[in-house]
């Protein structure tokens, strides 16, 4: 198996875990496992992107460093911090900002290497790119805003 599949096996078990946590925060459950193969996944994710030929800063270079600074934050809000007081919405958030930068690449990727994709966007400025990009954001705002509020609730009753 190439690199480059494996990173991608990664970034897609970093992304199907991330789902099940966004679930949990949504329902106010913890799903303590899957929340340490998320993170451990996407950190992986993050890590192993570095290991691809340099060619400058990019912005998949900028977006690693981005996802591993919140990365860090959520991991410490979980496990040191303990969710306790603004250290469950640190973790929520941050969490939630780690899984959409996994799917905001997914996204970059699927417009890249799948022709159909492709040929609406080559060179990912067109509108069915942005529109994809756009839609995603306000997609995950709004589920972050469910999260923060049902986690809160879920978890302090």
């Amino acid at each position: 198996m190439t690199f480059t599949k494996i990173h991608v096996l990664i970034s897609l078990v970093g992304i199907a875990t991330g789902v099940v946590v966004l679930i949990g925060l949504i329902t106010g459950k913890r799903f303590t496992g899957w929340t340490a193969w998320f993170l451990v996944s996407t950190v992986a994710t993050s890590v192993s992107g570095f290991l691809f030929p340099f060619h400058g800063v990019t912005p998949a270079i900028i977006t690693g460093v981005i996802s591993l600074l919140v990365l860090a934050v959520a991991i410490f809000a979980r496990y040191f911090g303990r969710l306790i007081g603004a250290w469950r919405l640190i973790y929520v958030v941050t969490a939630i900002a780690a899984l959409y930068l996994n799917v905001f690449v997914l996204i970059v990727q699927l417009f890249q290497k799948v022709p159909a994709l492709n040929a609406l966007a080559p060179t990912q400025t067109e509108p069915p790119f942005l529109v994809a990009q756009l839609s995603t954001l306000i997609i995950f705002v709004l589920l972050t805003i469910a999260a923060v509020i049902r986690f809160r609730i879920k978890t302090v009753e």
